[in-house]
């Protein structure tokens, strides 16, 4: 059974190891903040399960928790910024400042991030421009774990995609998605779970189906938004093709197989044309298309509208892309987050490593 942990708690333990990594207290706030976001929002799989990872890039040398980010170059409505090897949970939330800073004298801002790490969800930075009336954008590439259409080679990261809209008196529209059948994380999740997951998610190494949640050990590979040809997966390889040059090629990153991994065990490439891992963020403000009381006015219709589209299942009405999130949010804040034991252990183990305080239970 998973142990329930108020917010509070495991943010105090974040920052703590955070802290011994060399950030700041500052750093190690938002960094925390940043993280748990996605155990609030039901994304377990990018949440404090992730903590140990972040700890050992740093005792591998391969992150530098400590970085402060940089604007490398500019123009009225777009930058770049050299996150210095630092961690991605910083570095985003900075870029997508200057974004919106952009915006608010642009009407746009667009910023492109080179020398990064994991940022933890999309979502989360994306929604940062809600609260200046603007449209968020957050993506970024990732671990080559994913095999094109007819491929067996592992050559794109999951490369989630996020966009947050503001409006009126409904919640905001915030969709949040890989663009691959499912997340690396779930997989891990699944592995703690020690169960299989389900068909359409890996191939194994020669490009068979495969339930076994350890297939990338393996040499398989996680498969494309659609999962095969017949199911559209050429279309998940465009979107992920996409994430991977706006934040790759574009910002002056690693791209496709040469993108640094996640995992601290896994051998860096012999080669990579870029800097780190990339992002691409974005702040659109709406009254540089019409006026905001207007759009959310409309917002509002178009949600009230998909909300009361007839159902198939009477008990099943439709959801909103952030409803899930929004909805686990409110429940999770105030009755706790679940830890399954395998992360409890993982944290149990990274505290005593570390000299933090263990987490009460």
């Amino acid at each position: 059974m998973p142990k329930i942990i108020p917010y509070h708690t495991l943010f105090a333990f974040c920052v703590s190891v955070f802290e011994k990594t060399g950030m700041s207290l500052s750093q190690a706030e938002t960094a925390s903040r940043v993280l748990l976001s996605a155990d609030l929002r039901g994304v377990d799989s990018h949440g404090i399960a992730r903590l140990g990872g972040y700890v050992r890039l740093w005792m591998a040398g391969r992150m530098n928790p400590a970085a402060e980010p940089e604007l490398i170059h500019e123009t009225p409505s777009t930058a770049v910024v050299d996150g210095h090897q630092g961690s991605g949970l910083i570095t985003a939330p900075f870029a997508m400042e200057v974004a919106i800073h952009k915006a608010e004298k642009a009407g746009t801002g667009w910023v492109a991030v080179q020398n990064s790490s994991h940022f933890g969800i999309a979502g989360i930075h994306a929604m940062m421009a809600l609260e200046k009336d603007m449209i968020g954008i957050a993506m970024t590439n990732a671990s080559p774990l994913v095999a094109p259409t007819f491929s067996k080679s592992r050559m794109l990261g999951t490369n989630p995609i996020a966009m947050a809209i503001p409006a009126g008196k409904q919640p905001a529209f915030v969709a949040d998605f890989a663009t691959t059948t499912a997340a690396n994380g779930k997989l891990e999740i699944m592995q703690r779970l020690k169960k299989p997951i389900p068909e359409g998610w890996v191939q194994t190494e020669s490009g068979a189906a495969s339930t076994d949640p350890h297939i990338l050990k393996s040499g398989g590979a996680i498969l494309p938004l659609g999962s095969d040809r017949e199911h559209s997966s050429h279309k998940g390889f465009m979107l992920g093709s996409m994430v991977d040059i706006l934040c790759g090629v574009l910002s002056g990153a690693n791209y496709g197989k040469y993108v640094p991994p996640f995992p601290a065990y896994v051998p860096m490439p012999s080669f990579m044309p870029g800097k780190g891992i990339g992002h691409f963020l974005g702040a659109m403000r709406i009254d540089a298309f019409r006026t905001a009381d207007e759009f959310k006015m409309e917002m509002d219709q178009w949600i009230t509208d998909m909300r009361n589209a007839e159902p198939i299942d009477p008990d099943q009405k439709v959801i909103i892309p952030g409803d899930p999130e929004r909805q686990m949010e409110a429940q999770r804040m105030e009755s706790g987050i679940p830890i399954i034991p395998g992360v409890w252990n993982d944290l149990h183990e990274l505290g005593e490593k570390l000299g933090v305080e263990k987490i009460p239970d």
